[in-house]
This record gives C-alpha cells, sequence and structure tokens, in this order.
C-alpha cells in the first residue's frame, strides 16, 4: 500500500446534472408537452407571496423571542408591604423569578404611605400616585 494508490472507501457521488446531453437530455425527466413540462408550473405558497407584495416586511420575526413585561399594580406592591421597589426586592418577595424579567408598575390600587421605586419602568398614572403620596421615581 502507497500514498498514491489510496482510494477513499465511498467516493463522493456526482450531482445528477440534467439536460447536458447524454444520459438525462432531451426532456429531463418531465416527459412530453403538457402543463407540467412547462416551466412555472409549480403553485407557489399563497403566504409567500402575500409577504413578497408587503413592502419592507419580508421575511421571518420570531415575535415569542420579544417577552412582555410582568404587570404589576401599586396597591399589590404596598399589600406586600414594600417601600423601596427595585428588581432585587421584587426577586426577594418572589414578585420576579430572574433579574432579566421585565416589569412595569401601573396605577391600580390606592397609596397610603411613600414608596420609593428605583429602575423599573412606571407608568404615568402610578407614577402620579407615587409621587402624590410622597415617593419617587428614579
Amino acid at each position: 500500500m502507497q500514498l498514491h494508490t489510496l482510494v477513499p472507501n465511498h467516493p463522493s457521488k456526482a450531482k445528477k446534472r440534467i439536460a447536458r446531453g447524454g444520459k438525462r437530455g432531451t426532456y429531463s425527466g418531465r416527459g412530453i408537452k403538457g402543463q407540467k413540462s412547462r416551466s412555472g408550473h409549480r403553485i407557489r405558497p399563497a403566504e409567500r407571496d402575500l409577504i413578497i407584495r408587503l413592502p419592507k416586511l419580508r421575511g421571518f420575526k420570531n415575535k415569542s423571542l420579544v417577552l412582555k413585561p410582568l404587570v404589576v399594580n401599586v396597591g399589590d406592591l404596598v399589600a406586600l408591604g414594600l417601600v423601596d421597589i427595585t428588581r432585587e426586592t421584587l426577586i426577594e418577595k418572589g414578585v420576579l423569578r430572574r433579574r432579566r424579567d421585565s416589569v412595569k408598575i401601573l396605577g391600580g390600587g390606592e397609596l397610603s404611605k411613600p414608596v420609593h421605586v428605583k429602575g423599573i419602568s412606571v407608568s404615568k398614572s402610578a407614577k402620579m400616585k407615587i409621587e402624590k403620596a410622597g415617593g419617587s421615581v428614579a
């Protein structure tokens, strides 16, 4: 056995080239005449045609990756006994599971004592209620 005599066990199979003369020339496996032998006879998926017709909205958008924020009302946070509200305090109380989870505070419920929110998105109505009760939003 010498290097120049070695051959692969499974030689790579050549791609089937049709309509190039030789074995698969002339009709190239399409038969003779008829609708199926013509070009463009295959029905295209209607969904793809709709996507192509829409300008600048082509392609696939994975909407499952866009996570919606967890919605928490101000009244619920007061019921938990929170004064300084941050991501860490919400994780400690079990409102959030992970640090990267997004959360938004809405203005549902009533505030009796001042609350200080830091690093969390807050709605307009919640911000008004927090500031009216003597709290702050940062």
